[in-house]
C-alpha cells in the first residue's frame, strides 16, 4: 500500500529526516513509535502527503507521489488519503454528519450519496443518535468517533493517525483502538499511527521505532 524509500527532511541546519525507508502493506496496522522529536510528525506528515521530503521516493497505492502536480495531489490526498488528529478538528459550528461529510463534499461527490454514506459510518461507530449535534455537544470520545467517520467518508486506501488517543482517558482510548481493529478488518482499511501509547503500539500488527530521525527498528 506504501513504500518510502530513502526520505529527507531538513528545516534549515535541522536534520530532522535522514534516510527513512519504510513499507506498509494493505489493510496493515502499523504503529510508528518514538521519543519527543525524533522526528515521527514529520515523518507522517510526509507519508500523508501534507509536507513534501527534500529527498526521497514515496508511492502510495501505486502513485509515485512526486510525479503528481499540486493540484493532482491535493485530488489524491482527498480522495485516498484519510486523518484523524489527536484534537479532532472538528467545526464547531457544523453537526457531527456535517463534519463527516466535508470531505465528500469538498471532492465533489453527490450530497445524497455523502450524506448517505455519513449516516452509515456514524451508525457503524455508534453515533446514530448523535447525528445533529454540534462538537460542543459531544464528549471527548464521540468527538473522536466523529473524526474517524470523517477520515473513512471517501473511501481512502490509507488512514494516518497522529497520536489519535492523546486526547482521551484510558477508556475512551481502549475503544478508539480496538475501533481501529475492527475497521480494518470489516472495511479492509489500513492505519499509519504515531503513537506514544504502549497499548495501542503492542496491538499493532507491526510496530517501528523512529530514533534521531531513521528507522531503527521494526
Amino acid at each position: 500500500m506504501l513504500r518510502a524509500t530513502d526520505l529527507r527532511k531538513s528545516y534549515g541546519t535541522l536534520n530532522v529526516l535522514k534516510g527513512v525507508d519504510l513499507h506498509v502493506e494493505s489493510e496493515e496496522v502499523l504503529s510508528i513509535v518514538g521519543a519527543s522529536g525524533a522526528g515521527k510528525s514529520t515523518l507522517l506528515h510526509i507519508l500523508g502527503t501534507l509536507d513534501l521530503a527534500d529527498i526521497g521516493s514515496l508511492i502510495i497505492d501505486g502513485k509515485e507521489i512526486s510525479q503528481l502536480s499540486v493540484q493532482q495531489l491535493a485530488n489524491f490526498r482527498n480522495e485516498r488519503i484519510g486523518f484523524i488528529f489527536q484534537f479532532h478538528n472538528l467545526l464547531p459550528e457544523f453537526t457531527a454528519l456535517e463534519n463527516v461529510c466535508l470531505p465528500g463534499f469538498i471532492g465533489g461527490r453527490p450530497e445524497k450519496e455523502v450524506r448517505k454514506r455519513g449516516h452509515e459510518l456514524l451508525g457503524i461507530l455508534g453515533l446514530t443518535g448523535r447525528l445533529d449535534h454540534k462538537p460542543s455537544e459531544l464528549s471527548g470520545g464521540e468527538q473522536q468517533r466523529v473524526a474517524v467517520a470523517r477520515a473513512l467518508i471517501n473511501d481512502p486506501a490509507i488512514i494516518f493517525a497522529d497520536e489519535p488517543s492523546g486526547n482521551l482517558d484510558s477508556k475512551n482510548a481502549a475503544e478508539l483502538h480496538g475501533l481501529f481493529f475492527r475497521l480494518r478488518d470489516e472495511l479492509k482499511k489500513t492505519f499509519v499511527i504515531v503513537t506514544h501509547n504502549h497499548d495501542l503500539a503492542e496491538m499493532s500488527d507491526r510496530k517501528v521505532e523512529i530514533v534521531d530521525g531513521t528507522i531503527s527498528s521494526s
